[in-house]
């Protein structure tokens, strides 16, 4: 992609945005920071481009981290993703999040980041392709199989005995190097949540009580 493209990740505790104009990343803002996903995010956006030297009428695309993530953090940059794609009239196109950390790596990757509840989201990759996941399990139900290091959270990459390696969180570059065809329209953005959320309708909670 030529054009400048607006990447934006929130599935894990980066608030990550980044201007991406062929190939190379011409700005990028990251706050690690699980709890201010929803008041980093735009001005990390607006910072990026005033560091590019471009205002939103510039962009052709966005990219959007679908996850997978918590569900309260990942709406966060999918609305807003959304929102923008409709401002601007431009398309937006959603990647795996996990894919935004591999793709840019080489050999066999684990890449792992945290899931809450003693569990992980993880998914295998060979030369920065995935071959496996993405899913969502306990750390010692994961087999890493030819994985010869892990990529993302460095607290649970110790868990498996192998050698971690950056990057930590999804970046600007690895984003828009997990779109897989730029010349076809985007399909709808669909979260990848891998379990339900804690939250229940009033529904399902009766339905719990009988």
């Amino acid at each position: 992609m030529k054009k400048p493209v607006l990447a934006i990740d929130t599935a894990t505790p980066a608030v990550t945005a980044g201007i991406v104009a062929d190939g190379s990343v011409l700005a990028e803002r990251v706050t690690v920071d699980a709890r201010a996903h929803a008041e980093r995010l735009t001005p990390n956006v607006l910072v990026a481009l005033a560091d590019a030297g471009l205002t939103m009428t510039d962009l052709n695309a966005v990219v959007v981290g679908c996850g997978p993530g918590p569900f309260t953090g990942l709406r966060v940059g999918m609305a807003t993703a959304a929102a923008y794609g409709h401002a601007l009239d431009v398309p937006v196109y959603g990647v795996c999040s996990l894919d935004a950390i591999g793709a840019l790596t080489t050999g066999e990757l684990l890449v792992v980041t945290d899931a809450r509840r003693r569990e992980v989201y993880w998914a295998r990759y060979r030369d920065g392709v995935r071959t496996d996941g993405p899913a969502v399990s306990a750390p010692a139900d994961v087999d890493p199989g030819p994985a010869r290091s892990v990529a993302g959270s460095p607290d649970h990459a110790a868990l498996f005995g192998l050698p971690c390696i950056e990057p930590r969180y999804p970046t600007a570059a690895g984003l828009v190097a997990a779109v897989a065809d730029w010349s076809a329209p985007p399909p709808a953005l669909v979260p990848m949540y891998l379990r339900r959320p804690d939250a229940k309708t009033i529904a399902e909670r009766e339905a719990a009580q009988r």
